[in-house]
C-alpha cells in the first residue's frame, strides 16, 4: 500500500491493542463475566449452522461464500475482497476483488499460504467502490480494523474465519505428500471437530485420518512461523461475524458479534438452518497434555509419541469422551494461549509485555502459567 509505514501501527504481532479495537468495532470489549467471552471475544449470540442446500465445492456448506453472494445480490456492498486459488496451484491463495455474486463460486474452499489481501483496499477505492466486504483471517482483520478509519470507505463489512496456524504453500505441499502417495490428486483437506482430518480426492473418494495418526513429528521445526505459534486471536474477534467449525459438532459455528453481524446473517433467512451449540467433555486434561508437549518442543526435545497399539483406542475414545462442541473450541483457544506464552518466552521474551493481552494470561492461569514483572503489560 502507499502508506507502507502503516504496517508498524497495524500489525497484531507488534503491539496489539485488542481492548481498544474491540470497543471501537463492537461498542464494548470482551466481558469475562459473560459466558465464553473470555475465550471467544465479544458476541451477541452463537449458533450451530448449515445451509439447507450446501454449495458445491464449498469447504463446509458454504456459509461464508453465501453471505458474500447475498451482500452483492442485494447491493449492500459493491465489492468483496477475498482469496482465490492461483491458476497453477489450487492451494496457493491469490487476493481478488469480486464484484458480481456469481464470481464467488470461483473462490470457494480453503487455501494455505500467505497473500497480501489488504493490498486490494487501495485498488478497490480507486475503482470507486464505497461499500466493501472483506473475508479474512485474524491477522488480516486486525490490520484492517487498525487502519479502516483512514481508508475512506462508506462501510466495511467483515466476515471472519478462525485461523490456528498457517504455513507456506510449499510447506503445505510437503505435508500433503506425507498424507498420500498421490498428493496431487487431493482436492480437499479439513481438520474436523471429531478429531479427524478429512481428505477428498479427484476420483471422488474420501479418507479420514485420526489426529493421532498425522505425521506432525516429521514436519520441519519451522513449518509454522513464530507469528502463527504466538497468535492470540484464533476466533477472529474483530469480525462482524465469525464463520468457523470448532464449536459446530459437524456443522459450522457462527459467532454473531454485533448488529452488523446480525444484519448479515438475516440475509440468509430461509436458507440457513440454525441450532443451539452443544458442549460436552472436559478440556483440562488435553490442554495440560498439549502444554507438556509444547514445553518439550520449545526446548528442542522430541515430542512424546504414543505407542502404536494405544493410538486406535484413544482415537476411538476422543470423539466420544473428549471435549466436543464449545468445549472443544475452548480447549483450542487455551492451547493457542499456552503456545503463545511458551514460544515467546523461549524465542522473543522481550516482546511478551507488548504482544500478550491481559485476557491471555487469564486463559493460561489454570495451567500454572503467570507473567513475571518483565512480562506484564504496562
Amino acid at each position: 500500500m502507499a502508506d507502507h509505514a502503516a504496517c508498524g501501527r497495524a500489525c497484531q504481532f507488534i503491539a496489539p491493542d485488542y481492548p481498544a479495537l474491540e470497543a471501537k468495532v463492537h461498542g464494548r470489549g470482551r466481558d469475562p463475566a459473560r459466558p465464553d467471552e473470555l475465550h471467544f471475544g465479544p458476541f451477541l449470540r452463537m449458533a450451530r449452522a448449515r445451509l439447507a442446500e450446501p454449495l458445491p465445492g464449498a469447504q463446509w456448506t458454504g456459509i461464508a461464500t453465501r453471505l458474500a453472494e447475498r451482500l452483492l445480490e442485494t447491493g449492500a456492498v459493491d465489492a468483496v475482497l477475498t482469496m482465490a486459488p492461483a491458476e497453477d496451484d489450487r492451494w496457493r491463495p491469490v487476493p481478488v476483488l469480486v464484484t458480481r455474486a456469481e464470481g464467488m463460486a470461483a473462490v470457494r474452499g480453503m487455501r494455505m499460504g500467505y497473500a497480501p489481501l489488504l493490498a486490494l483496499l487501495e485498488p478497490a477505492a480507486a475503482a470507486g467502490h464505497r461499500r466493501i466486504a472483506v473475508i479474512g483471517i485474524p491477522c488480516q482483520v486486525y490490520a484492517l480494523r487498525a487502519i479502516e478509519e483512514r481508508l475512506g470507505f462508506e462501510s466495511i463489512t467483515v466476515v471472519g474465519t478462525p485461523c490456528s496456524d498457517n504455513t507456506t504453500t510449499e510447506n503445505f505441499h510437503g505435508f500433503l505428500a506425507l498424507l498420500s502417495d498421490a498428493p496431487q490428486t487431493i482436492t480437499y483437506l479439513e481438520f474436523r471437530a471429531d478429531y479427524t482430518v478429512e481428505l477428498r480426492f479427484q476420483n471422488g473418494t474420501k479418507r479420514l485420518i485420526p489426529f493421532l495418526d498425522l505425521p506432525i513429528s516429521r514436519l520441519p521445526r519451522d513449518f509454522f512461523p513464530l507469528t502463527c505459534r504466538t497468535c492470540v486471536d484464533y476466533t477472529n474477534v474483530l469480525a462482524d461475524i465469525t464463520v468457523g467449525y470448532m464449536g459446530g459438532q459437524g456443522e459450522q459455528w457462527l459467532i454473531v458479534r454485533n448488529e452488523r453481524g446480525e444484519r448479515l446473517l438475516s440475509l440468509l433467512e430461509g436458507e440457513v438452518v440454525l441450532a443451539t451449540p452443544g458442549s460436552a467433555g472436559k478440556r483440562a486434561g488435553p490442554v495440560k497434555g498439549f502444554l507438556a508437549n509444547t514445553l518439550r518442543a520449545a526446548g528442542g526435545l522430541p515430542l512424546r509419541r504414543m505407542p502404536d497399539w494405544v493410538r486406535p483406542i484413544v482415537s476411538w475414545l476422543m470423539p466420544r469422551i473428549g471435549p466436543r462442541g464449545l468445549e472443544f473450541a475452548r480447549a483450542r483457544v487455551e492451547m493457542k494461549a499456552v503456545e503463545t506464552v511458551v514460544h515467546l518466552r523461549r524465542e522473543k521474551p522481550a516482546r511478551m509485555k507488548s504482544m500478550i493481552p491481559a485476557h491471555v494470561w487469564s486463559l493460561v492461569a489454570p495451567y500454572g502459567l503467570a507473567p513475571d514483572e518483565r512480562e506484564k503489560r504496562r
